[in-house]
């Protein structure tokens, strides 16, 4: 199995009203459901955009620096993403393509190239 990541760019997302992000949530939120009753849902967040960044980091002299900006252009924010462990990649863009359909804007499909390792399975 896979790890890959669905996810999509504010940019690609239109106006919308606050009704109308309403259902697109609740139309997500079932796909999600169907995700998890499959088995292959790890987790998400859709409610990222350029409001959700707390700071910039960089590094300087080996050290990091910690800004308030700048910012990456609002177009480049994340604006949301789901994880699924898939055994192939058509199955990650069936996945995407429920999302795409519900949602109705462009989801990209990024496949992790290793498997995620849990440093610390005992915390969990």
């Amino acid at each position: 199995m896979a790890e890959y990541l669905i996810t999509f760019n504010d940019e690609w997302v239109p106006e919308q009203t606050e009704d109308g992000l309403g259902e697109k949530a609740t139309a997500a939120r079932s796909v999600i459901q169907e995700m998890a009753d499959a088995g292959v849902f790890l987790f998400s967040n859709g409610g990222i955009d350029a409001s959700t960044a707390i700071c910039s980091v960089g590094a300087k002299d080996g050290e990091p620096v910690f800004t308030d900006g700048p910012y990456a252009e609002t177009k480049e924010h994340l604006g949301g993403f789901c994880v699924v462990e898939v055994p192939d990649d058509e199955t990650a863009r069936y996945w995407a393509g429920r999302l795409a359909v519900v949602l109705d804007w462009p989801q990209e499909i990024h496949r992790f190239p290793h498997r995620y390792v849990d440093l610390n399975p005992s915390e969990r």
